[in-house]
């Protein structure tokens, strides 16, 4: 049987960035880029867009909602053209609305413009001052509104150094995709905060946030975009068209831990391996006397896989997650504890009864979530529930592209490891090692941004452009 069903609080997460997908001449665009989206719904569940041409005009279709609730196949029949762009978005900057939903589409002197961004620029607010002083009207409250200002207003003759001359005067993280009548460009932050790939389906040439998305359409990865790169996608194939300086890497971390796919390679890894090898290095760190791992699904399964195979534990569905869960649901009018979280898990009783757990999840950020389930174990019969994190306890906020709550309001700024534990009363509590962490990434502990962890930030934040 099964018990206990809850829904994570969605206050006791990380939320995704967005998700940018882009192809250049292929006579199925609008569709493909549509099935490249539903592969990135996990980076932004708030809106969806999808901007095509037929080399003359813009097709334009954005809404509210997840990607198969905001297209339909009249919608998908109007997007004509063999090229097209696509973002699926969570706010990180700007308000949560239609009217900041991308692809953002404008009129200019060079032409039409579209674009679609991941990532967060970190001295939006001081240029958007100094640009609306100088005259811009701003019609949305994001970030990515900036770039197209700064193009709009740079005095370079051609696309390619105004966006160039843009992108020198933004800080932050960004990845995106520029899209005018004729062509796309691409273009991906100095220090390669977010992960942004190039690939290939017989002539046509693809742009995604993550490998999953062309696998869907039966695409090749080529190659990724590098730090500081601006390519363009034309009847000429993908080339490069410029070359911002690079200082130093500062790939995402929590990409590994949490929000890229499983089946996704990003900076050059595979997000599974990473995260089985997050595992193991777990249970080298943090051996617990246990009969079984439990992971928390989805996003710590592999890493339980992992926990589990080093510390020769069998590993047990203890924990079912809903798929299915409706936008709203009806509370009965009889009061059930903690019945507004429960309609995203069930505990499965026959896997758990008198049984010693090792709880394996990806990160604690509140803390609301991870109290609710040991309590949800503990009715479901564990004798002893021991909770192990693959990451670090989290100390700060993200300023390049993720929505996390302030400082203060994450658990581990304000409770000790120890009293973590007692809150969540739990059995005992461990973390994965930041050193640890950064080794099972498997590149150079200097390549990874880790600021969430570690409160130092790589690259400069101006305003923080946090959202307002």
């Amino acid at each position: 049987m099964t018990s206990l069903l809850f829904n994570r609080d969605p206050m006791d997460v990380m939320h995704e960035a967005c998700g940018v997908f882009g192809i250049y001449n292929n006579k199925e665009a609008a569709r493909l880029t549509y099935l490249g989206l539903q592969q990135l719904q996990h980076r932004g569940q708030e809106s969806a867009g999808i901007v095509s041409s037929d080399g003359k005009r813009f097709y334009t279709h954005v809404s509210m909602g997840l990607v198969a609730d905001v297209f339909h196949q009249a919608a998908l029949d109007k997007l004509k053209g063999r090229m097209a762009i696509g973002h699926v978005r969570y706010a990180t900057a700007g308000a949560s609305s239609l009217l900041n939903a991308q692809p953002i589409v404008v009129m200019t002197a060079r032409g039409p413009l579209a674009i679609g961004h991941n990532g967060n620029l970190t001295n939006a607010l001081t240029l958007r001052k100094k640009l609306e002083s100088q005259g811009s009207i701003f019609q949305t409250s994001s970030d990515t509104e900036v770039v197209l200002h700064l193009i709009a207003k740079s005095p370079a003759r051609d696309l390619v150094n105004a966006m160039k001359d843009a992108l020198s005067q933004v800080t932050g993280a960004y990845s995106i995709v520029l899209q005018t009548p004729k062509m796309i460009f691409a273009a991906r932050d100095p220090w390669g905060v977010r992960p942004l790939h190039i690939g290939r389906l017989n002539g046509s040439a693809l742009i995604a946030s993550e490998t999953c998305a062309f696998d869907i359409v039966n695409a090749k990865l080529t190659r990724e975009v590098k730090p500081g790169e601006i390519v363009a996608l034309d009847h000429r194939g993908v080339r490069t068209v410029a070359q911002m300086p690079a200082p130093t890497q500062a790939h995402c971390v929590f990409e590994f831990v949490y929000f890229a796919r499983p089946d996704s390679h990003i900076f050059g890894k595979s997000v599974y391996e990473v995260r089985r090898e997050l595992g193991r290095q777990l249970a080298r760190e943090a051996p617990a006397k246990a009969d079984i791992v439990v992971a928390v699904p989805d996003s710590a399964s592999v890493a339980a896989m992992g926990y589990a195979e080093e510390a020769k534990l069998p590993l047990e569905m203890g924990l079912i997650r809903s798929h299915y869960k409706g936008r709203t649901f009806i509370e009965p009018k009889q009061s059930i504890r903690d019945f507004g979280a429960r309609m995203k898990y069930a505990a499965v009783v026959e896997a758990l009864k008198g049984k010693r757990v090792v709880l394996v999840d990806d990160s604690i950020v509140r803390g609301t979530t991870s109290r609710k389930l040991i309590r949800m174990l503990k009715r479901a019969g564990a004798k002893e529930i021991h909770m192990r994190v693959s990451s670090p306890p989290m100390m700060g906020p993200c300023f390049y592209g993720i929505d996390t709550p302030e400082s203060n309001e994450l658990i581990a700024t304000r409770m000790s490891v120890d009293g973590i534990c007692r809150y969540l009363n739990t059995d005992s509590l461990k973390y994965l090692s930041l050193e640890g962490m950064l080794r099972a990434a498997g590149k150079k502990p200097s390549d990874f941004c880790s600021a969430c962890f570690t409160t130092r930030y790589p690259i400069p934040i101006e305003d923080s452009g946090r959202p307002r």
